[in-house]
């Protein structure tokens, strides 16, 4: 079987907060994409036998002393085609002994470019193209050998170009979106420059991984800490067609999911995929530790340090299990990382952390190559239904984080109530999938005064929240229809008992962040 990550491209980062948007803009034209520090090891880079190269952009500049350098690895011998962003782009320049300098004006957000010449890289494009600029630097003078491909305002080489080296660069970014052709520079590189094959699939994938899982566990048990989650659900379906009863999935109901959820996750995953599921029902214990805790992060910590207890104590009465699977993620495991000196740790990474030193297992990650959308792409092939391979991101606290303030078994089901009936009203609308990223309900810790049927009411009051957003480091909150947010206003009043107001919150994140605690 061949392998579905060979022949596809090796992204070398240098810092940019746009290194990852770079191998996910790849992968979606069906070719293989995986992120290295720049200083990896040269063996690591070309385990899948690439095609081609691309570098980050970042935020150095190249000229200053301990700023990170081009692998002189990459030039050597039968060299591979480069694709140098921004930064990479000077990096390639000042190791191959062009100019790099501060630009007198510096060039953030929009621009405009124009084509210089023809060439592989911009083949089939207008004259001029609209691009998103984020630099200080520039180059000066091109390296021996390369020409001027398009120029800008504030850049006689925004693009530059050795086509018989296979060698560019760019100073803008064709990953985002704010470049709109950026997607088209990207494929004449990928296919036009690099020869690659798009041979990168949900289906190739599964049959790859479902090998691998096999070769790695072999005839062995395999335990599986399911939350219901997007990540932990595929995994879940994913080791069922690898290795069927060989799997046990622990689900722990906390009490702090969302309306119908756990009963939701012993009907797919028992019922329909045939999961051996041991469903623990601990939602009095995670109430009794939680009750009078009204700070975040103290919930947090509890709830954890619960949830790793209560996983332990069931997966302790199981007897023969070597390995450990978790629902990890490529963004997990890119995060988790502190893997060079340019590159900081954002987060350290457990599906399930911390628990006690007695339970060794070994890992299967079978999920840890792909992006979100990869996964619920991979969930829809395993046929997962779309309630749970859809559903909306949730905080590993759960409903906790939502329900502000004291929390009670009766406060939680106001707030059930309520997020459903929001859930309800976008999926009607078509706007749960396409329209919004992320989108829930918050019960606040006020009270406020209202009329119904000619009483005074003195209820409690629920946030409504929508964002948009491409990567969830920054995002906008969601201009949604009047009409809709008036109908989910006018049924949770009416239909949800002990709610008399409803607000929408129109923070972005920053300020705000998505969620309230």
């Amino acid at each position: 079987m061949t392998d579905p990550r060979h022949g596809g491209i090796a992204v070398l980062d240098f810092g940019s907060q746009y290194t990852q948007l770079i191998a996910r803009r790849v992968r979606e034209q069906g070719v293989y994409a995986e992120v290295f520090p720049y200083d990896a090891d040269p063996a690591q880079v070309t385990r899948h036998s690439p095609r081609g190269v691309i570098l980050s952009g970042g935020p150095s500049s190249v000229y200053e002393l301990g700023a990170p350098q081009l692998p002189r690895w990459l030039l050597a011998g039968d060299a591979l085609p480069i694709l140098g962003i921004c930064y990479g782009m000077q990096a390639l320049t000042h190791a191959l002994g062009g100019v790099v300098a501060p630009a007198a004006a510096r060039e953030y957000g929009l621009a405009r470019i124009v084509r210089r010449a023809d060439s592989p890289l911009l083949a089939g494009l207008p004259e001029s193209l609209d691009v998103w600029m984020s630099h200080g630097d520039r180059i000066e003078t091109p390296p021996p050998g390369f020409v001027g491909l398009a120029a800008s305002d504030n850049a006689a080489y925004a693009a530059i170009g050795d086509p018989g080296r296979r060698l560019y660069g760019v100073q803008f970014h064709p990953e985002v979106a704010h470049t709109p052709r950026g997607a088209d520079i990207l494929h004449n590189f990928l296919f036009g420059v690099c020869g690659c094959a798009a041979g990168w699939s949900p289906s190739s994938f599964i049959e790859d991984a479902i090998a691998a899982v096999r070769r790695q566990v072999g005839g062995e048990r395999v335990l599986l800490g399911l939350s219901g989650g997007v990540d932990s659900a595929v995994a879940a379906a994913l080791l069922q067609r690898a290795v069927g009863d060989q799997l046990t999935a622990i689900f722990v109901n906390t009490g702090l999911l969302r309306k119908d959820e756990p009963a939701e996750v012993v009907r797919v995953f028992r019922d329909q995929q045939g999961v051996n599921l041991i469903a623990v029902d601990a939602a009095e214990d995670f109430l009794d530790e939680l009750r009078g805790v009204t700070e975040p992060e103290a919930k947090r910590k509890l709830i954890g340090k619960l949830f790793i207890d209560t996983f332990a104590a069931a997966a302790c009465r199981l007897e023969g299990v070597r390995f450990l699977a978790q629902g990890t993620i490529y963004p997990d495991v890119i995060e988790s990382a502190a893997s060079s000196q340019q590159s900081k740790m954002i987060k350290s990474h457990h599906n399930v952390g911390g628990l006690p030193p007695d339970l060794q297992f070994e890992l299967v990650e079978p999920l840890r190559d792909l992006f979100k959308d990869e996964v619920r792409k991979v969930g829809s092939a395993l046929g997962l239904p779309d309630s749970i391979v859809w559903r909306q991101p949730f905080p590993g606290p759960g409903l906790a984080v939502r329900c502000l303030g004291e929390l009670t078994w009766e406060r939680l089901e106001t707030l059930r109530a309520a997020d459903a009936i929001f859930t309800e009203e976008l999926a009607a609308a078509g706007l749960l999938r396409q329209g919004t990223a992320q989108a829930f309900a918050v019960l606040l810790p006020v009270k406020s005064v209202g009329v119904m049927g000619d009483n005074r009411t003195y209820e409690e009051v629920i946030a409504l929240r929508a964002v948009t957003t491409d990567d969830f480091m920054t995002a906008d909150w969601a201009r949604l229809p009047y009409d809709l947010l008036a109908r989910a206003s006018s049924r949770i009043v009416n239909e949800v008992k002990g709610v008399n107001r409803v607000v929408y919150d129109i923070t972005s994140k920053p300020p705000g962040t998505i969620e309230w605690e």
